[in-house]
C-alpha cells in the first residue's frame, strides 16, 4: 500500500454510512451518466440497498474511510458492492460488482483498495464469475477492472438515456 494511503482504512459498510453512501452515489445520479438512475435518493430510499449487503456472503459493501483530526470521525471516500447479477435461480454464482469513489478521491487509488477488499471478502465464497457494466467512456473505471483482471465481452449500444443523449455500456468479466 502506498503510503498515501496509510490513514484509509476499508471495512464492511454498516448502516451508520447510509447517509455519506446516498450523498456519494447522489452525485453521480445529478452529474454523470456512470449510474443510470436519473432522481436522487433520500437515505431511507437506499436503506434497502445497504441491508441487501450483510457483512458476510456473496452480497458485500465495502467502505473506504479517512480519519478526520481531531477527533475520530471518518470520511467516506468510496465504496465497492457485490450483488445479484440476475434474480433467477442459475445466476447464483455470478455477481455484479460497482466500485464508486468521491470526486476529490478519484485517481488516488481508493478504487483500488476497495476492490482488493471485496475481491478477498469474496474469495472463500461459492462464486464463478464477476461482472462489471462500464458506461462508456470511461477510461479509469475501464483501466481498474482490467488490472483486475476482468475481460471485455460485448457492448450494449444506446442502452441508456441519459442528459438527453443515449449511452453505451460495456460490459466485462472475471473469473473468481
Amino acid at each position: 500500500m502506498r503510503s498515501e494511503h496509510v490513514d484509509v482504512q476499508v471495512r464492511p459498510g454498516v448502516e451508520g454510512d447510509l447517509e455519506a453512501l446516498t450523498d456519494l452515489y447522489n452525485h453521480y445520479v445529478r452529474e454523470t451518466p456512470i449510474t443510470f438512475d436519473t432522481a436522487v435518493f433520500t437515505p431511507e430510499e437506499r436503506r434497502p440497498w445497504l441491508l441487501s449487503h450483510p457483512e458476510d456472503g456473496p452480497y458485500r459493501l465495502m467502505v473506504a474511510t479517512r480519519r478526520l483530526l481531531p477527533g475520530n470521525s471518518q470520511r467516506i471516500l468510496g465504496y465497492a458492492t457485490s450483488s445479484p447479477h440476475r434474480p433467477k435461480a442459475a445466476y447464483a454464482t455470478s455477481v455484479e460488482v460497482t466500485v464508486y469513489v468521491a470526486p476529490d478521491a478519484v485517481g488516488r487509488g481508493v478504487g483500488t483498495l476497495l476492490y482488493t477488499a471485496l475481491f478477498a471478502a469474496l474469495a472463500g465464497q461459492d462464486l464463478h464469475r464477476a461482472y462489471a457494466g462500464i458506461t462508456q467512456p470511461n477510461e479509469a473505471s475501464t483501466r481498474l477492472h482490467e488490472r483486475f483482471g476482468f475481460r471485455p465481452v460485448g457492448i450494449y449500444r444506446e442502452v441508456g438515456r441519459k442528459f438527453g443523449r443515449y449511452w453505451d455500456t460495456a460490459w466485462y468479466e472475471k473469473e473468481l
